[in-house]
């Protein structure tokens, strides 16, 4: 089984960034150490095709949240060095704000989003109202679902069948989860990604519980190839 860790960035800043936030000179040195030294970057509708990987470095580069920024900012350093990401989107904010966070960032609209070229960027599915999953019932959570899948096809928006766990939550307890997961996939999720801070193996043993990566805006170059080598222990 290969390793295959999966990265996780939010909000994207030409300042000096922290916590969920990174500054385009950080971003960049990590892409950049990332090209150099021949790391292969996926999108998940290639890895549901594949059984093995055929590059001893490989990683996942993923987004949450469709900020502005990340079409402004981080595209252009993705096309720099030849990179692929995932751009997790929570629907119901399309052209709008964050409003569970700073009601301050502005989110992509679907033109801009259509706007991305799908060779570089995948889009993924990140909750309609963006809502923490272990505070919805499983009704709550399908009904959430079916509205992700139904806006899609309404607006002819091109979606992965994968699914970021808004702020990385999702129901664990036994029968919950089981459910939780039947339903995810009854409305055709194939993957689902918490956080966890660990380097997956693959192929995935539990697809519903993929683990990423955190990388903080205050993260040192040294740190971030630590944590993309050993994940949380770094």
């Amino acid at each position: 089984m290969a390793k295959l860790p999966i990265l996780m960035y939010h909000h994207v800043t030409e300042a000096n960034g922290k916590g969920l936030t990174i500054s385009t000179k950080n971003l960049e040195k990590q892409f950049k150490y990332l090209a150099e030294n021949g790391y292969k970057t996926y999108h998940f509708e290639e890895l549901q095709n594949l059984k093995t990987l055929s590059s001893t470095k490989n990683i996942v580069i993923t987004f949450d949240d469709g900020y502005v920024s990340q079409l402004q900012l981080a595209l252009p350093l993705l096309k720099k060095y030849k990179l692929k990401a995932i751009f997790f989107v929570p629907l119901d904010f399309l052209g709008k704000t964050d409003s569970w966070n700073t009601s301050l960032l502005e989110i992509m609209t679907s033109e801009q989003l259509k706007s991305l070229d799908p060779k570089i960027v995948e889009l993924g599915f990140h909750s309609f109202y963006h809502k923490k999953y272990t505070e919805l019932s499983n009704a709550e959570i399908e009904a959430d679902t079916r509205r992700c899948m139904e806006f899609v096809s309404e607006n002819e928006l091109n979606f992965s069948p994968v699914l970021a766990y808004p702020f990385g939550k999702f129901p664990k307890e036994k029968t919950k989860n089981e459910i939780f997961k039947k339903e995810l996939q009854q409305n055709g999720i194939k993957y689902g990604l918490r956080i966890g801070n660990r380097v997956n193996q693959f192929p995935f043993k539990r697809p519903f519980e993929i683990e990423r990566i955190d990388v903080k805006g205050e993260f040192s170059l040294l740190k971030f190839r630590q944590k993309i080598r050993f994940g949380k222990w770094f």
